[in-house]
């Protein structure tokens, strides 16, 4: 069996070790509620003026115990001048939305949903009910995509998962997880490369379950 070594992915910029959906005592209500990711809409190219405002009035309501993260998931693309020249630029990936991490609270579910630009929350079903927060798997993409990668994450991946990798040399290959290593964040999975049974090393940032 071969062995490869493939670190190619960019570092995560930034690491945390928050744990998702993990019981939060919330004083102010008095009652145990969970952090998740919620995703307020607005109108396309104001999303990081919007952001912006969520995160002046998570100051101004004293909600910072309550809301952890406000988000603009961006990757950097190369463009080409008039002139010819190649320049780096931040592009929206999902336009329109901005991602929030938080306790869903009365409190958090007005201060959010009245903010200034901000045209409503996914998964509200109207009527004042509270949205559903996005499920798991897929706020996880959305965070790699971005290197943004919680220590979390890794806890729910598990020796023998099917994988595919998502990004890199090796984008569209599958296999199966047999070594994990949390403290470099990355993963060892077997898989079939021009016919033969190999070993692939990869960010972890770069894979995702299938």
């Amino acid at each position: 069996m071969d062995d490869i070594n493939l670190n190619e992915n960019v570092t995560p910029s930034e690491t945390k070790t928050s744990e998702e959906n993990t019981p939060v005592n919330n004083q102010s209500n008095k009652n145990v509620s969970y952090k998740a990711w919620y995703i307020a809409t607005t109108y396309s190219a104001h999303e990081n003026k919007v952001a912006e405002n969520i995160r002046k009035r998570i100051e101004s309501f004293g909600l910072q115990d309550q809301v952890f993260r406000v988000i603009v998931a961006e990757e950097k693309v190369q463009i080409k001048t008039p002139s010819g020249k190649i320049k780096e630029k931040m592009k929206n990936i999902y336009p329109g939305y901005i991602y929030v991490e938080m306790i869903m609270t009365d409190e958090t579910w007005y201060m959010v949903r009245n903010t200034p630009g901000v045209t409503g929350i996914v998964g509200s079903s109207g009527g004042g009910a509270k949205p559903t927060p996005v499920p798991t798997n897929e706020i996880e993409s959305v965070l790699k995509r971005i290197g943004l990668v919680d220590d979390s994450m890794l806890t729910r991946y598990n020796v023998g998962d099917h994988v595919k990798v998502v990004a890199g040399t090796f984008n569209g290959l599958d296999g199966d997880i047999i070594e994990i290593n949390p403290e470099n964040q990355t993963v060892v999975i077997n898989a079939v490369f021009f016919g033969r049974p190999t070993r692939l090393e990869l960010q972890f940032s770069i894979i995702e379950k299938i």
